[in-house]
């Protein structure tokens, strides 16, 4: 199975160790894993900002760096609920350019989407015997439809305690450029949220999008609370590890 990597800007600029746990994880169940130089952005930060023209040039760009894959895998649900939900808004005027947008999103998805949802994969071996909090960022819920997914990778890990979060549907206050143009309201939010992770009393707090992982990670640093922050690919390919030192793999 071919895959290609959508990294997303903020795995490529600061989470690069994400994009390298999803490559090895996909190579684990047999994929062959590219990465097109041409992808940039996705074009939301444009978009959410109202600057829709300048949004539809990057999307161009991101669907011509995908042109020839047969899957794409992103550990990011924002970025991939952008190509899904609002690329077909903006080339609802350019019959070509809907019909490759279309074309992408039928093969585009979310990391835990691809290997529940295509590679049927719920039991990686995992061991991670830790006090875990899961974040649903709000893109990947509401947008994609990534609900049962991540759940369903972490219950397969052995030794993971998974502890509900409080009031988990509620925004972490990242929204892009909504903590730029907002940041008091976004830093309200933020703390909020912070403070249920830490009512948890888990060590380890896990989230599918690096924007609310370093938006939340960020709030969690400033109050020196001791929570490990952790994209869930990074759980499993540590997982994996642990479960071969385990058994003697």
């Amino acid at each position: 199975m071919r895959v290609s990597l959508f990294i997303t800007c903020l795995a490529d600029q600061m989470y690069p160790e994400v994009g390298e746990s999803v490559v090895r994880l996909l190579h684990r169940y047999g994929c062959e894993v590219d990465f097109p130089e041409l992808q940039t952005c996705c074009g939301q930060p444009a978009y959410n900002s109202g600057y829709q023209d300048e949004a539809r040039e990057v999307a161009r760009n991101l669907i011509r760096a995908f042109d020839h894959s047969d899957y794409v895998v992103s550990p990011s649900g924002s970025c991939t609920g952008m190509v899904h939900h609002y690329y077909p808004q903006l080339f609802e005027n350019e019959p070509e350019w809907k019909a490759k947008a279309e074309r992408l999103i039928a093969k585009t998805y979310e990391f835990s989407q691809f290997l529940v949802g295509v590679l049927g994969v719920k039991d990686l071996g995992a061991v991670f015997p830790e006090k875990v909090t899961y974040h649903p960022s709000c893109h990947a819920m509401r947008l994609l439809g990534v609900k049962s997914e991540p759940g369903e990778l972490m219950a397969h890990v052995e030794g993971l305690e998974l502890i509900d979060l409080p009031r988990k549907e509620d925004c972490c206050g990242f929204g892009g450029t909504f903590a730029v143009k907002m940041a008091d309201m976004s830093e309200a939010m933020v703390c909020e949220k912070a403070a249920n992770v830490c009512a948890t009393n888990a060590g380890v707090l896990i989230g599918t999008d690096m924007g609310c992982l370093m938006n939340i990670g960020g709030r969690l640093n400033k109050e020196n609370k001791p929570v490990r922050v952790m994209h869930l690919a990074q759980l499993l390919e540590e997982g994996v590890k642990n479960g071969e030192r385990k058994h003697g793999k």
